[in-house]
């Protein structure tokens, strides 16, 4: 009897976006039961490979097999149909609507007079959140989850789908640790039901646990397949760009420069500002020109909290307690007051809060610095034009041209766009919220290099992560959150990851909340 033919087969798949050659005769399979996988700079094709495979990128060569049977897709719909589906990177949920509306979105199910059944709707949605082990009212409205809290809810609603190939693009990157734990164990039951998983991560000690097999893209095409099991960080590292990668994070000694920022007992609540109320302890931390400071804590901890705090964002930006910044006291109601006062902010949603996908990537560049193009508030193209290829060169980011919408780039360039439009405001104090979640090795490196540059420049940084190798590796003291209090601090030189962890979760390492070098992402 013939062996049974892969779930999915891609043949000589090549893809251009005008001049940019995005995927180059591209041949790969996905088998029952197989998780593989899919390795590759940014900007390498993986992101353009699986949108070939899931229907919303049509125009291409090359063939797609579905259970030897070739399929043509013309819409993401199809894909759906052949049992293929896609859970994004980039969340694409609805904010609007609540948890069970986004995962039944267009597949409601329907009472006898034709209306929406609810009832039925919010108790499915609660069994396929129960089966990854979230706990979340179905009726609660998406916008307002935290962001590690809405891919758990893309897991769900993929799953919903009954999907025999499953692509997961970066899952794990605004996880905590329980989470990825929780994933893992549902990957782990999606093989025993033989389903094909295709899975894109930059972490390579998720690879070597989670998958079977690894395909490394490079330039668009194949350049190397590995036992994922076997394989190690370098080897991986050295195929996706060609050469020897050092995959360490550099961090260099620098005696640190006056107080920038001063933070005493700061704790977030829905009032104003007031530093007179007596309220419970809350964080306390300083940040020194051309020093690094980091962030680490748990999911809730209030990393992401603080940071929206200092820039003048969203409801965090009330509290109580002491911030002084240059020795004054520093209260922003805005983020353009924060601007002004030389203060600024990389989110750790790009696209939610940091970027406009179908905008030009000059016109991402160049929006914090828009008053400075022209007299009056007559912007020069010329200049905006300019100011964006200098800031595009300086960062590396990978484009066919400035006038491209920015959606089009890789993750690891978007990010890039909004690091350098940051930079422009020229700031004496820089906040970074992950700022390499979703982002290959290289393009790691690359990012911690301008790290170093900028607290060369004597600029003052405070960095959240859910890296703790990155923490230890970057930052050269770290405060660690817990509860939304800062419960202890570090010499980045002379402490271990083991110790932070134990930190963050308030426990002993042995017993740790994650089989990742991760402490969970998001708030």
């Amino acid at each position: 009897m013939d062996a049974a033919p892969p779930l999915v087969e891609l043949r000589g798949i090549t893809k251009r976006f005008g001049g940019v050659l995005a995927c180059s005769d591209v041949n790969l399979t996905v088998r029952a039961g197989e998780v593989h996988a899919l390795l590759g700079e940014n900007g390498a094709g993986k992101s353009t490979l699986m949108r070939v495979l899931s229907g919303d990128v049509t125009d291409h060569s090359g063939e797609i097999r579905v259970r030897g049977e070739p399929v043509a897709f013309r819409k993401p719909l199809d894909a759906q149909r052949a049992g293929i589906a896609m859970i994004q990177q980039e969340l694409d949920l609805v904010p609007a609507l609540s948890v069970a509306e986004n995962l039944h979105l267009g597949r409601e199910p329907r009472t006898a007079r034709g209306t929406v059944d609810r009832r039925r709707m919010n108790a499915r949605t609660r069994e396929l959140l129960r089966h990854i082990g979230v706990d979340l009212d179905p009726r609660r409205q998406v916008g307002l989850l935290r962001i590690g809290e809405q891919q758990l809810v893309t897991v769900a609603r993929a799953l919903a789908l009954r999907a025999r190939v499953l692509i997961m693009d970066e899952p794990t990157s605004a996880l905590s640790g329980t989470e990825v734990d929780r994933l893992f164990s549902v990957i782990s039951e999606l093989r025993g039901a033989g389903t094909g998983v295709v899975y894109i991560s930059h972490r390579m000690d998720e690879i070597g646990e989670v998958a079977d097999r690894a395909t490394v893209l490079r330039n668009g095409g194949v350049a190397a397949e590995f036992d994922a099991r076997s394989v190690t960080a370098e080897q991986a590292a050295a195929a996706m760009v060609g050469e020897e990668v050092d995959t360490t994070s550099a961090r260099r000694h620098r005696p640190p420069g006056e107080e920038l920022l001063s933070v005493s007992g700061l704790g977030l609540r829905s009032g104003g500002c007031d530093d007179g109320r007596r309220e419970p302890a809350g964080i306390d931390l300083s940040v020194r020109g051309g020093e690094v400071v980091g962030l680490c804590g748990l999911l809730g901890s209030g990393r992401t909290e603080l940071l929206e705090a200092l820039f003048g964002s969203g409801p965090s930006a009330r509290w109580y307690g002491q911030v002084r910044l240059n020795g004054r006291a520093y209260c922003p109601r805005s983020p353009g007051e924060a601007l002004r006062a030389g203060v600024a902010f990389v989110p750790e949603d790009r696209r939610g809060s940091g970027l406009t996908p179908e905008h030009s990537v000059t016109a991402n560049t160049v929006l914090s610095v828009l008053p400075r193009l022209g007299p009056l508030g007559l912007v020069s193209r010329r200049r905006e034009r300019s100011v964006a290829r200098r800031s595009s060169r300086r960062l590396g980011i990978k484009l066919g041209s400035i006038a491209d919408p920015v959606g089009t780039l890789s993750g690891g360039n978007q990010q890039k766009v909004v690091f350098g439009r940051m930079l422009l405001t020229e700031p004496r104090l820089l906040l970074l919220d992950d700022p390499t979640r979703g982002v290959d090795i290289a393009a790691k490196a690359e990012l911690y290099r301008l790290l170093d540059e900028v607290a060369e420049q004597g600029i003052g940084v405070l960095l959240a992560s859910s890296e703790l190798a990155e923490l230890v590796g970057v930052c050269s003291r770290i405060v660690v959150l817990r509860g939304g209090a800062s419960v202890a601090e570090f010499d980045a030189s002379r402490t271990t990851q083991a110790e932070l962890l134990t930190a963050a979760m308030g426990s002993d390492p042995d017993q740790r909340d994650s089989p990742t070098t991760s402490v969970g992402g998001g708030r």
